[in-house]
């Protein structure tokens, strides 16, 4: 059954180099609107759920392109408030080979959305109107308002009965000095109020602090990932593990934790055309899996390929259906479809 799925979270302006250029060399940007909550509200409304973002946006041109950007998206801007100067901005610059993609923030901590009132939302009568919320960590880290306020809406929705998604998606830099200490018990309330969390065995020993004698990445998460669902009483925990093959291919696996046992989806490998928003996409599998009520492996094979198949696509926002995202899961995807 298709739920009512809302993300907080900020609209950021992309503003691309064509190509492979630097942006040294161009002396063009392509313009998009996007952001860790837009992604996952757009993607979950190509699954058939009705997706809104909890965001504000300033009341004018700019802004009013970004409203309509994210309706073509097919995201519900009911509860988008419209205040304040600024959206923030990134620019890419697209990696190759040994070259890494590298993104630069721009008047992040202006924007309208960061420098909203602690009590611009109404976050009680939103509770009312969906049944899950999104979180994320980058949000987590612009101020102690923001902050405040993913507390209580995430508070508000549990009180409604709700189910509250966080992902913790941890940005070292965003935190500044002593990152992971100041950022802990930040994350340690989010994660108290959580249903449904995404994180791997990095962020439980660098940002939760916690310890394993086990070496490699995978004893690590068994050993760590069933603890943190215990000591914060959370349902479900999901998240990959990638790496980069010699071809510079990527490779892919994505896990689930849920009812005391792992489920570990088939490693994907696959070129990538566009990384940035892949993580976002594999929520949004992720959620579409636990709203319907899948068996884990079922939801973690169909985040895995969702992606996978958002590496394809240009831009940060996954745009994949239901059908495009079990055909690569069946591995019949045609050279061409006529």
């Amino acid at each position: 059954m298709p739920k009512r799925i809302a993300a907080f979270g900020e609209v950021m302006m992309r503003l691309q180099v064509p190509g492979y250029e630097l942006l040294s060399q161009s002396n063009t940007l392509q313009y998009s609107f996007s952001g860790t909550g837009v992604n996952v509200s757009a993607a979950l409304t190509r699954f058939g759920h009705t997706g809104y973002l909890v965001s504000t946006l300033p009341d004018h041109s700019v802004g009013d392109a970004a409203i309509a950007y994210l309706r073509k998206l097919g995201i519900t801007a009911s509860f988008i408030r419209r205040d304040g100067k600024y959206v923030g901005m990134y620019f890419l610059e697209n990696g190759f080979g040994a070259r890494a993609s590298r993104v630069t923030y721009t008047n992040r901590l202006e924007s309208s959305f960061n420098t909203a009132a602690a009590d611009a939302y109404d976050f009680a009568a939103i509770a009312q109107e969906i049944d899950v919320v999104h979180f994320c960590g980058i949000t987590l880290a612009m101020n102690d308002t923001v902050r405040s306020q993913m507390k209580a809406f995430a508070q508000a929705v549990k009180s409604a009965g709700g189910t509250v998604v966080f992902d913790c998606n941890y940005r070292p830099s965003l935190w500044g000095e002593g990152a992971y200490e100041k950022a802990r018990p930040y994350y340690e309330d989010m994660l108290g109020l959580a249903d449904i969390v995404m994180m791997n065995e990095k962020d439980a020993l660098l940002t939760l602090g916690m310890s394993t004698d086990k070496q490699s990445r995978r004893e690590q998460l068994v050993d760590l990932i069933p603890a943190v669902a215990v000591k914060y009483n959370i349902r479900a925990i999901a998240g990959t593990h990638r790496s980069i093959n010699g071809d510079n291919t990527h490779a892919l696996q994505g896990f689930l934790y849920k009812d005391g046992r792992f489920a570990f989806a088939e490693p994907l490998s696959f070129a990538v055309h566009d990384r940035i928003g892949a993580g976002d996409a594999y929520t949004s599998g992720i959620i579409h899996g636990e709203t319907a009520g899948w068996a884990p492996e079922e939801t973690v094979a169909f985040a895995a390929a969702a992606g996978m198949l958002a590496h394809t696509i240009v831009g940060d926002t996954p745009m994949s259906s239901e059908s495009d995202i079990r055909k690569a899961m069946a591995a019949t995807v045609s050279d061409v479809e006529r």
